[in-house]
């Protein structure tokens, strides 16, 4: 990890405000904090897929260092926040019901290039997603942690954008076959990893995992931080990543687009839950 990285010793931890805690806001950064801390995984997958590319599994291992530490930083807030709270007990949980295979050595997303952009797409939702609490929230301690992990995802963003720009030269992908990667990535944020780590977090010991129960659970109380300026960002780096220019007329088209999914989206699932 680069020696300059921040450390959670140094958040604010002495600002913590007890009276602005919201405890909905709490269940999704108990479950942030077990998917982040699960970083050190994805890092082992990522230096096997790129297994013959030194200077990108350094990035890897650097990358999955920092996404464990976010998942410490959450973790310690959370734990803050509720006592009854454990890291340690949640992730075991978490790790003991969810998985996916960390020894394969081809990636998921067909090339490498596919992988860099599905790592760049993650990257553009963590980032906005932490931006959108820290401008959501008012307690001073989660303020300064989701602005911390914000800047760093966004950094890792720009690190996945840097080698997929030089892995593109090798591996040729038509803007068609980059939105595809783009939209499936989407589309499984939605699958069972936030739903497993929300249920993990939260769910009594005796509760048995239902998918879109959970799914739901999380879904209505994540995505309420979102406004128009989070989405448009989304929408920017993703057009980017498309090798689509950004603010243009479709990328204003497609970020209008989006803000109305996601409202629907949250409406639905709110109606569901009741």
């Amino acid at each position: 990890m680069n020696s300059s990285h921040w450390k959670v010793a140094d958040l604010p931890w002495d600002q913590f405000d007890a009276g602005k805690v919201d405890p909905e806001t709490l269940q999704v950064i108990k479950a942030a904090a077990l998917v982040e801390y699960g970083g050190g995984k994805y890092g082992h997958y990522l230096c096997n897929v790129f297994s013959d590319d030194p200077r990108f599994q350094q990035a890897a291992r650097n990358w999955a260092d920092e996404e464990v530490q976010h998942g410490e930083a959450l973790g310690r807030y959370a734990e803050l926040a509720d006592p009854a709270f454990s890291l340690p007990r949640a992730y075991a949980r978490f790790e003991a019901g969810y998985g996916f295979d960390i020894e394969a050595v081809q990636s998921v997303r067909g090339s490498r290039s596919g992988e860099l952009i599905a790592r760049c797409i993650v990257e553009t939702g963590t980032s906005s997603y932490y931006t959108a609490i820290a401008d959501a929230t008012e307690e001073p301690v989660l303020k300064a942690i989701c602005r911390q992990i914000a800047a760093d995802e966004l950094r890792h963003y720009k690190l996945f954008y840097s080698h997929l720009k030089r892995y593109l030269t090798r591996e040729e992908l038509s803007r068609f076959e980059r939105m595809r990667i783009v939209l499936g990535r989407m589309r499984e944020s939605e699958d069972d990893e936030l739903a497993y780590a929300y249920f993990a977090a939260n769910a009594p010991a005796d509760a048995t995992y239902r998918r879109e129960k959970y799914a739901r659970a999380y879904m209505v109380r994540a995505y309420r931080f979102y406004q128009p300026e989070h989405m448009d960002r989304i929408v920017a780096m993703a057009f980017k990543v498309c090798g689509l220019r950004p603010h243009s007329i479709w990328h204003g088209m497609a970020s209008r687009a989006a803000w109305w999914a996601i409202s629907r989206r949250v409406q639905n699932a709110a109606k569901a839950a009741a």
